[in-house]
């Protein structure tokens, strides 16, 4: 007997057993694969230890960072290269992306960085948004409603969907607002606009610094700390243990019951199978040419859906990105691009996505190293089945930031029903 059982060894099923091992609770963890972390994991690729799944977490709130500094690793949280990322419309070169804004809504639409991207007219569509009430509209269920509403279908499609298809893996009519932009309603009926929320919310981001950082050394070193911390508060840690099923007062593996108050941190056990989801597929290049050293993209590009000739979704120059990761990398360079499907030969389609986007004319000669991850965003549960708590992205939503903040929350909930 065990006080909590967590289904689930991904970054939520982590940091709810250490949370709950600190206060004070036994606890025992289930996982199905043979290491911790889901998608936070690391490989080889060249040479060089990379993040296989996320590279990077969203500052806001301090959760991450304050989970990190817990670790013993917060002296080595760095932000990334501040010269931003470049977007690829569907037709036309691509551009830098546009200074003041957020998830691509402009902060001003006439701006010079702007309307060579959406055009002229479009852009003055945007503009007159200032003229409507700021409640007009707050009450959107997703991104992609307040935006269209608000700004109209050309900012949606030209800078909205193509920055939250690269940075989110899903479509902006499927991401609630205030997953993917907390605070934004709260700033448009503040300010009494939308472009006048982008801008405030900008300045916050300013003061607290990038909106975005790393780990030195890859996001994959708060599962090692985790692990270490859990086997250190004497949690049992069971790999490769396949629950198939739950009740609220035990799991059962294999014909083994383990009893126990239960917390499902693995989606897959209530929908039934392991791959239902978004899927992401991602390509990592280790290349070696020195045209790349200018960084002639900056951080990375987005691209819109239908780019002519473009099959990945974006790309991240990640050594010019993370100057950590350059110094690693010894004049090497590591690109990362991500597809919603896989392909033939992917190898060959990453360098040649690359060679478009970037600009330079990658040979197939100076591809020194090829990776090939793929992974499922869970879809979004709704409701809690037979009262079982649940946590994780498809309940918290995408992102560390998400996902760390719900699993704290929870954790602190079940720790305050435990006392009560």
């Amino acid at each position: 007997m065990t006080d909590f059982v967590v289904v689930g060894g991904g970054i939520a099923g982590l940091v709810l057993a250490r949370r709950l091992a600190l206060g004070g609770k036994t606890v025992t963890l289930l996982e199905a694969s043979d290491h911790l972390g889901g998608t936070v994991t690391r490989h080889e690729v060249g040479g060089i230890d990379l993040d296989a799944g996320a590279e990077s977490f969203a500052t806001r709130g301090g959760t991450v960072a304050a989970l990190a500094t817990a670790l013993g690793l917060g002296g080595e949280i760095v932000e990334p290269n501040p010269a931003g990322a470049w977007l690829q419309p569907a037709v036309g070169p691509a551009f830098r992306l546009p200074e003041n804004s957020l998830l691509g809504i402009p902060g001003s639409p006439l701006a010079t960085d702007v309307t060579p991207i959406i055009g002229t007219r479009a852009a003055w569509r945007a503009y007159s948004e200032i003229f409507l009430p700021g409640t007009y509209a707050a009450n959107s269920k997703t991104i992609g409603e307040l935006v269209r509403k608000r700004m109209g279908g050309d900012v949606l499609d030209k800078l909205v969907r193509p920055v939250v298809r690269g940075v989110h893996s899903a479509d902006v009519d499927n991401l609630p607002v205030d997953r993917v932009a907390p605070g934004l309603r709260g700033a448009m009926r503040r300010t009494g606009s939308l472009s006048h929320a982008v801008l405030d919310l900008r300045m916050t981001l300013a003061r607290a610094g990038s909106a975005v950082a790393g780990i030195r050394g890859g996001i994959a070193r708060l599962v090692d700390e985790l692990e270490a911390d859990l086997v250190r508060f004497g949690v049992d840690l069971r790999l490769n243990a396949r629950v198939t099923s739950v009740e609220p007062d035990r799991a059962m593996v294999d014909s083994s019951r383990v009893d126990g108050r239960v917390v499902v941190a693995a989606p897959s056990i209530l929908r039934g199978k392991a791959d239902s989801g978004t899927r992401v597929v991602l390509a990592t290049l280790v290349v070696d040419e020195p045209s790349l050293d200018a960084a002639p993209r900056g951080t990375g590009v987005l691209v819109a859906e239908g780019a002519e000739g473009i099959r990945a979704k974006a790309l991240t120059h990640a050594t010019a990105k993370w100057e950590w990761l350059a110094r690693r990398a010894n004049g090497k360079h590591v690109l990362r691009l991500s597809y919603d499907d896989d392909h033939e030969n992917l190898a060959e389609v990453a360098r040649e996505d690359a060679s478009r986007l970037l600009g330079v004319r990658l040979a197939t000669s100076t591809v020194l190293d090829f990776a090939r991850v793929e992974w499922y965003r869970p879809k979004v549960v709704d409701g809690t089945p037979d009262e079982i708590p649940l946590a994780g992205e498809s309940i918290a939503g995408t992102g560390l930031a998400s996902v760390v903040a719900q699993a704290e929350s929870l954790a602190g909930s079940l720790l305050g029903d435990a006392e009560g």
